[in-house]
């Protein structure tokens, strides 16, 4: 089969009639090679659009992916299981003891108990001696020490072991042979082996270095003392209970602040009677970082709804600082006012200028980032000097940076990563902006993020709530922890001394160990 070629005319031999179809034919193919360019264009735009959409989604997962957690109970979660089971039964009896008017000790045969085991010989033994304040009778004769009663309790300093041995001595009167005895000090657990200083251990231990009983099991093994599982969990049972009062004050003092932050984390929990998990929410609500309270405040529920806001915040009325979660919004019509996070809206551009360098995304950050700079020269500045700052500086810069944005997004398609950013600002910029009309407002939220990111990574150890009341207790006792740490003590030491001082500490002074107002009196054992 021979292929036939078409030579092209020969333009000196055509007539004016041919040469005028030869160019009406040569601006028909012309005209579809335009619409044809046009619409490869547009393919082309849409293509590109839709890849730096994809590349953005894919950059952001990667930044945030942590990986699939399987929802099977393993045997690391069935032990994690079982100490939420222990805490929770042992929580429910200290509840009950405290409701019983006298307290009633629990029955022997209402909970499997295990058996004590003596304390290791080998530990080092502490005497504390504890004797009559006088030794005569009340019949007026000189009481005689006939012998001494020896009760132990085991203590931990971090990284040792030691055993208190509690020496009261034994008085009689010869007379009226009555026995006198020294009280011994009231504990947390009075009947039980621990003291205060290992009890803030387990709870230090568990909240905020993340370590499951399970484990800190294996470490107290390896120190040379046994301490069933059981054991650790009514312990903590108990302190998260008697702890409780503390963090009640602590929210009713919080809510007095004018402002406050609020977030929110996902953490799973354990479905009642099923061996799978449904997805609960820990939410932290803090003070600013120029307010006289330093405090924060986690919340465990079992939704991420807005009722659960509304309740922790009540009849309060404030500025709260928060992200554009809709579960705040009801909280804004009943007299709280809404203050954005810059740092949010910032995000959206870094996010863009990290997946696809957009050179749009670079300049909001560019502008953004004078806000800030302004921001840290007036870090120290009082009040009134922060917002005279704002408002002489800061000002024109957000006014700049809204006609920019304004402007820019009658420009960008919709639909688009840049869009979305944009739109994500305008939509808020109201609330952006509110700090600059207010020297006690904050620039952003990250506050608040900078006291939910432990949580976020002790969920990594502890995988799971084993029960609503098991995350309420976590969500307590990691309050004061970390209220204790905005203040600058070590956890460790501030409940050692509070479950020291807590059993005799009248009600009416409970505010006295609050982690703001807490005063360390007990420096030894």
């Amino acid at each position: 089969m021979t292929k036939t070629t078409v030579s092209p005319p020969d333009l000196d031999q055509l007539d004016e009639h041919a040469l005028r179809a030869l160019v009406r034919q040569l601006m028909g193919n012309v005209e579809h090679l335009t619409k044809d360019v046009t619409h490869l264009g547009q393919d082309n735009q849409f293509k590109d659009a839709h890849i730096r959409k994809l590349t953005h989604e894919i950059a952001v997962l990667r930044r945030h992916y942590f990986g699939k957690k399987s929802e099977q109970l393993t045997g690391v979660q069935g032990s994690l299981l079982d100490e939420a089971i222990d805490e929770d039964i042992a929580a429910i009896e200290q509840e009950l003891l405290q409701l019983q008017e006298p307290p009633v000790a629990p029955s022997p045969a209402a909970r499997q108990q295990a058996k004590r085991q003596r304390l290791p010989e080998d530990l080092p033994r502490v005497d504390i001696h504890h004797e009559p304040e006088q030794t005569q009778c009340s019949c007026g004769c000189q009481l005689h020490r006939i012998g001494q009663d020896v009760s132990e309790k085991l203590d931990y300093q971090p990284g040792n072991f030691t055993v208190e041995r509690h020496i009261r001595g034994k008085w009689a009167c010869r007379d009226c042979e009555q026995i006198t005895l020294a009280p011994l000090p009231a504990h947390i657990i009075d009947k039980g082996i621990p003291t205060p200083g290992l009890l803030a251990q387990v709870l230090v231990a568990k909240y905020a270095d993340h370590l499951p009983l399970y484990r800190q099991e294996q470490i107290f093994a390896r120190a040379g003392v046994k301490l069933a599982r059981s054991t650790l969990a009514e312990w903590v049972g108990v302190c998260g209970v008697r702890l409780q009062p503390l963090v009640d004050a602590l929210r009713r003092r919080l809510l007095e602040q004018a402002v406050l932050h609020a977030d929110e984390t996902p953490v799973l929990m354990l479905q009642p009677g099923q061996k799978n998990t449904k997805r609960a929410y820990l939410w932290a609500y803090a003070s600013s970082d120029v307010a006289p309270l330093n405090a924060v405040i986690y919340d465990f529920t079992e939704g991420r709804a807005g009722k659960y806001a509304r309740r922790f915040f009540g009849d309060w009325q404030g500025h709260l600082v928060c992200d554009d979660y809709t579960g705040y919004k009801a909280c804004f019509t009943q007299g709280i006012t809404e203050v954005g996070c810059m740092a949010h809206a910032r995000r959206k551009f870094f996010d863009l200028q990290q997946a696809n360098q957009s050179q749009l995304a670079g300049q909001a950050l560019q502008l953004m980032g004078q806000l800030y700079e302004v921001e840290r020269q007036a870090k120290d500045y009082s009040t009134a000097e922060r917002l005279r700052l704002r408002q002489q500086q800061a000002r024109p810069i957000a006014d700049a940076l809204h006609a920019w944005m304004q402007a820019h997004r009658q420009k960008v398609p919709d639909n688009t990563g840049i869009a979305r950013a944009l739109d994500y600002s305008l939509k808020r910029w109201v609330a952006l902006t509110r700090y600059l009309d207010d020297g006690n407002l904050p620039i952003d939220n990250n506050r608040i993020e900078n006291q939910i990111r432990p949580i976020a990574i002790g969920r990594k150890n502890w995988l799971f709530a084993g029960s609503l009341r098991a995350g309420q207790r976590a969500a307590a006792v990691m309050s004061l922890i970390q209220s204790a740490k905005l203040n600058g003590h070590d956890p460790y030491a501030y409940l050692k001394d509070v479950l020291m001082r807590l059993p005799t500490q009248q009600d009416r002074d409970i505010e006295e160990l609050l982690p703001h107002q807490w005063q360390p009196v007990h420096c030894t054992n």
